[in-house]
């Protein structure tokens, strides 16, 4: 069961990530903190290409806001197996199974994952960075 519902929520959040008429860079907060936790956008976007590249198998790429660090971090998930950071919030999802890219890129993953920047939709993926900053955890007693 676990296997489904992480496939059923990573697949949800990558539909909703892309938009027809997505790409660019995004703005406002969001890209502020890309810049604070990459250095800049091209720096994020080379770490998470070659991220979802590098995994054998299966799995996906995922950009998560992880609270306990108050940071992005960039993560593989092993099929749908969660590999976050143990409070990890997932904002941006980069599937990297082969059925996503076969059809139009066959042996050519990476060619996929550098086409997917044409899409993003900066809107959504913002908007979740934005609540998930708002996530607030304590490991330990309070001081």
């Amino acid at each position: 069961m676990a296997f489904n519902l992480s496939g059923h929520i990573l697949h949800s959040i990558f539909w909703q990530n892309m938009a027809p008429k997505g790409g660019g860079i995004p703005s406002g907060d969001f890209v502020n903190a890309l810049q604070k936790d990459f250095g800049n956008f091209e720096r994020f976007r080379k770490q998470l290409t070659e991220v979802a590249s590098t995994i054998m198998g299966s799995g996906w790429a995922a950009l998560v806001w992880e609270p306990i660090g108050k940071r992005l971090l960039i993560t593989q998930i092993y099929d749908h197996q969660s590999n976050l950071a143990q409070a990890g919030i997932p904002l941006m999802v980069l599937d990297a199974w082969e059925h996503a890219y076969y059809l139009q890129y066959q042996n050519r993953k990476t060619e996929f994952f550098e086409a997917v920047w044409n899409i993003w939709n900066w809107q959504d993926i913002s908007a979740r960075y934005a609540l998930a900053v708002q996530t607030r955890i304590q490991i330990g007693k309070a001081a």
